[in-house]
């Protein structure tokens, strides 16, 4: 970190690891996976899926926007301008809108797929199968580029930063 010699402000210097970019195969593999596993769960649980996939999207998105949201609370960490909710593809839910260091982010990320899929666990006394099984497709498609993205942006590194853009996610050292 070096400061302005007024001092008027902090400039911070990040030296670029990794940068992975979403190819265009990949964006459309992903965006038709949905498809995929309602076209699935009609033909093996029932035809309602469809509309229970319609429901268990935005379910889903509230809950891991609870998960996190709470967990960045609870850890003390400011969220005011970093964190938004972003309705783009790829990047749906709660995500950062500047530089994040990767260990929170990877914390914010595992706690969001294992409680959230506590939580679908959960709606298997209660829902029909074809919706619970709508929450848990929903869940790990919307975690599953930022899981893939984690994996292999930071293989062996722990500390840096992340910046996600629209077609790619840039791995910083400070």
């Amino acid at each position: 970190m070096e400061t302005n010699t007024k001092g008027a402000a902090t400039f911070y210097q990040y030296t670029l690891i990794r940068k992975i970019n979403l190819s265009a195969v990949l964006l459309r593999v992903y965006m038709l996976l949905p498809l995929l596993i309602v076209v699935l769960e009609t033909i093996f649980l029932s035809w309602w899926s469809v509309f229970y996939m319609l429901l268990a999207a935005p379910v889903m998105l509230w809950i891991q926007y609870v998960i996190s949201r709470s967990l960045l609370l609870i850890t003390g960490h400011p969220i005011a301008k970093r964190w938004s909710i972003s309705l783009h593809l790829p990047w749906l839910g709660y995500m950062p809108d500047q530089y994040i260091g990767y260990r929170l982010f990877r914390k914010v990320q595992l706690h969001n797929l294992w409680i959230g899929l506590c939580i679908a666990a959960m709606f298997i006394v209660w829902a029909p199968p074809a919706f619970t099984a709508s929450l848990v497709a929903s869940h790990i498609w919307l975690l599953l580029l930022r899981l893939y993205m984690m994996f292999s942006v930071a293989r062996g590194e722990k500390d840096g930063v992340l910046k996600f853009n629209k077609t790619d996610v840039s791995f910083y050292a400070q």
